[in-house]
């Protein structure tokens, strides 16, 4: 039987999750300079190591946390979609959930390719490509929640907040 709500956990792994990706789209820091110093026999400065360290920090810290997810939800599980969405929005959001999983394995991936073993296209695909999917499917995954929440109304917010359900109370 699905779980109601996320556990406390996976909601924690969530949220953490969420706020290291939006700090390191918004704030990619010094890593591509500092990729390019290097790669051209120059010596960054310790500022820009020190941004580019945190970045880099922050991947390997999202591509834990995302194998840990994966686990936790294989092994807990995960509430079942409203009833009241449509067929075709379901399959849409378990599309939009698998490939923000995948996106955030492939990117940290990337990113180590490039940095540790300088492969240039994976630098291409990880700062180009594959964050400008990243911004759209968290788009996606945050208006469909507010959609959720404000106009049909249901429980989806609840079960990655509070985990106390509106139906419940």
């Amino acid at each position: 039987m699905k779980p109601l709500v996320y556990s406390l956990p996976q909601r924690a792994l969530h949220w953490l999750t969420a706020a290291l990706v939006l700090y390191s789209l918004l704030l990619p820091g010094q890593i591509e300079r500092v990729a390019d110093l290097l790669g051209g026999g120059k010596t960054p400065t310790p500022a820009e190591w020190t941004s580019a360290n945190i970045h880099i920090y922050i991947g390997f810290a999202v591509l834990g946390l995302t194998l840990l997810r994966i686990v936790l939800r294989l092994v807990q599980g995960a509430p079942a979609a409203p009833v009241s969405e449509p067929a075709p929005l379901r399959v849409a959001a378990a599309a939009t959930h698998g490939a923000l999983y995948l996106l955030l394995l492939a990117m940290p991936a990337a990113g180590i390719a490039k940095f540790y073993f300088g492969v240039g296209l994976a630098g291409f695909i990880h700062g180009g490509p594959m964050k400008l999917a990243l911004w759209i499917l968290v788009g996606l995954h945050v208006a469909a929640a507010l959609v959720h929440m404000f106009y049909w109304k249901t429980d989806i917010m609840q079960r990655m907040t509070s985990g106390r359900l509106k139906s419940a109370a």
